[in-house]
């Protein structure tokens, strides 16, 4: 890693270094994430080709990866080096091999086209600012009736908040999604306004919206 991108790395780590957990707290965090219910809303099951936008340390893409199994396909995307170095190290050590990493681009998850079931996108989404251009990358990469899949919290204190003020606080509105995946192009959206609190926080309430390409 040269001087430049570890400077990079150190700059933008306060922004989006800790919206998911290292694998000391993943325990901790099956208490209160609906994983089993987040699979069977997006009809991810196993032979599944599934992608993992913003896997940080591969809490998601670990499960996803045992949810599709060996006939199925993970791929991990992060924009951070040294987060999927640290998911190599785990998928080693469970001895999974049907993930394959990506390192992405923050307007680009570089996956292969028309090629994947679903894709997820969990508490990464109102970390984008380039959320239009990484649709439509998205979308190309989905086969004809895919899905795209954004998990997110919204903090009850920022709920009524601009689209800006909810992101600078980490939190995102299930309305300004919904708008948004509409005008690129995704339908049949199938919207859970509360599957859970993140942190068993009742002032931060999980949803799911789940869309379909055409």
């Amino acid at each position: 890693m040269n001087f430049i991108k570890k400077y990079l790395v150190l700059c933008l780590f306060p922004m989006i270094g800790y919206s998911q957990y290292s694998q000391n707290d993943w325990a901790e965090r099956d208490t209160w994430m609906p994983i089993e219910k987040i699979f069977e809303l997006a009809s991810i099951s196993e032979g599944s080709h599934v992608a993992d936008i913003g896997c940080h340390e591969g809490y998601l893409s670990i499960h996803l990866a045992n949810k599709v199994g060996t006939n199925g396909k993970v791929y991990a995307v992060d924009v951070r080096e040294d987060r999927l170095d640290l998911l190599e190290e785990h998928l080693k050590t469970r001895e999974l091999n049907n993930v394959s990493v990506i390192l992405g681009d923050y307007d680009n998850p570089k996956l292969p086209n028309v090629s994947l079931d679903v894709v997820v996108i969990m508490d990464t989404y109102h970390e984008m600012k380039d959320y239009m251009t990484i649709l439509e990358h998205v979308k190309l990469s989905l086969k004809p009736g895919g899905r795209i899949v954004i998990i997110e919290k919204q903090k009850l204190k920022v709920r009524d908040q601009s689209r800006a003020s909810q992101t600078d606080a980490h939190s995102m509105s299930i309305k300004y999604v919904r708008k948004e995946l509409i005008n690129a192009g995704f339908n049949q959206l199938v919207q859970k306004s509360n599957i859970g609190f993140w942190q068993n926080d009742k002032d931060k309430v999980i949803w799911m919206l789940i869309a379909t390409k055409e």
